[in-house]
């Protein structure tokens, strides 16, 4: 199966950008937005599995959290979106059996209608995702030895694993909606609050993708959707070059921690440690408006590794921040600022067999693999320096190069069993990042 790596997306997302806006006039809208929906989907072979055993099929929907950018070009409308769907939980005995899908798409489209209040969009989006598809039960571990003892309660199976790095996404996935807006003014800002609404058929095209130990679980990234939600955009009315815009930013990043307390508990228990930094790819979305900062970052750390001759392991936490700041110095392309954030991560350690048999067998012997995780709140401060290099001679956007550098500290703990993850955690950061700003 061909693999689709996210820079290569962002490329064409950049070729695209540059070829529509050398032949218009001038920006007229970014935007920023949260949604949730639905998607209606039938996981066909393992429900034929089920009844075949004479036990009730999964539900035939999941559900959609999505976060994306969005900017308009007169007519044209470019954007890229990360969607993260989870689907309905089965119980069976004692394990749960449920899905999550991650998606990364980069949408083109047109307007139907002229800038103002009301919009009404056809898009189209191509991108890659990954899934998890797991059956668990309740690890009876009090301890972190305990669990890596006998760490097998299940099984989870994976596709594009990017618990050990973003760039693990995989496949070819498209999707074809419409999406229609409309804006409200906020008090005393240039900016509007913007209710959308998007719906449409989200396609795997290829029919032997997602084909995981005999069963294809294609049906987790297709169906047809409804997603409703809210964001900031910046009208046309309001957007002026250099006192406001939003823009979108690939980082990569550098954590200057290891996880030293649970390397030990490894070595004790007969397995490998972890060795190196986790690696560090994620998504940022930067507002300002005049000196004020805005945005959301999202990030995924990973670690991964072979436990010992049978089995493998990684260690994985994402990050979701929502930032506020200052610009505190600006000279012509050149701006230096500092900004705070608040927001969420999780931790999750998975040891995993290399060896499953295919279905219906996995069903009927689950016991292969060992999941623990934490989460809670985190916080950091960040300064960065960053440099616009304009692009054409129109001035459309500019090419955003930038450091950013900080300190992320857990404001809840976090622990595996008895074992505290907290200085794992709290790391100091840099991180480099190249983008677009309207």
């Amino acid at each position: 199966m061909q693999t689709m790596k996210t820079p290569v997306l962002i490329l064409i997302f950049l070729m695209t950008f540059q070829t529509l806006s050398a032949q218009l006039e001038r920006a007229t809208r970014s935007s920023m937005y949260l949604n949730y929906g639905r998607t209606g989907a039938n996981v066909r072979e393992f429900n034929q599995m089920l009844e075949n055993k004479g036990l009730s099929p999964m539900r035939k929907s999941y559900g959609n959290f999505g976060f994306g950018y969005q900017t308009r070009f007169n007519d044209f409308v470019l954007g890229l979106e990360v969607l993260q769907n989870s689907g309905p939980t089965s119980l069976f005995n004692d394990y749960e059996i449920d899905y999550r899908t991650t998606r990364f798409l980069l949408n083109v489209g047109f307007s139907f209608t002229e800038e103002g209040p009301f919009q009404l969009i056809h898009y189209m989006a191509i991108g890659a995702g990954s899934l998890n598809f797991q059956m668990l039960r309740e690890n009876n571990a009090n301890t972190i030895d305990q669990f890596l003892q006998n760490p097998e309660s299940g099984y989870i199976l994976r596709d594009g694993n990017i618990q050990k790095s973003s760039l693990n996404m995989t496949g070819f996935l498209t999707e074809i909606g419409f999406q229609t807006s409309y804006d409200l003014p906020i008090p005393g800002r240039d900016e509007s609050l913007e209710i959308l609404a998007r719906f449409g058929y989200a396609f795997s095209p290829f029919e032997d993708s997602w084909e995981l130990n005999g069963i294809n679980f294609g049906a987790t990234q297709a169906g047809a959707f409804i997603r409703v939600g809210a964001g900031i955009t910046l009208p046309d009315h309001n957007f002026f070059y250099r006192d406001a815009s939003i823009g979108a930013h690939l980082i990569y990043g550098l954590n200057f921690t290891t996880p030293d307390a649970l390397n030990d508990n490894l070595v004790e228990n007969g397995l490998q440690p972890f060795s190196g930094r986790p690696n560090n790819w994620g998504l940022k979305i930067l507002g300002f408006n005049r000196s004020t900062l805005y945005g959301v970052d999202i990030y995924n750390l990973g670690l991964d590794g072979q436990a010992n001759e049978r089995m493998k392991h990684n260690l994985n936490s994402v990050r979701v921040y929502g930032n506020l700041g200052k610009v505190l110095f600006d000279l012509r392309n050149l701006e230096i600022g500092a900004m705070g954030g608040l927001g969420f991560g999780n931790l999750r350690y998975t040891l995993y067999s290399t060896s499953k048999p295919d279905f219906p067998r996995l069903f009927e012997e689950p016991d292969f693999d060992g999941y623990v995780r934490s989460a809670g709140l985190m916080g950091k401060p960040e300064l960065f320096i960053s440099y616009a290099l304009p692009t054409n001679r129109g001035n459309f956007y500019d090419l955003i190069f930038a450091v950013h550098g900080g300190y992320e500290l857990p404001l809840t703990s976090y622990r595996f069993f008895d074992l505290p993850m907290f200085k794992y955690m709290a790391n100091p950061y840099l991180q480099f990042s190249v983008g677009i700003r309207p």
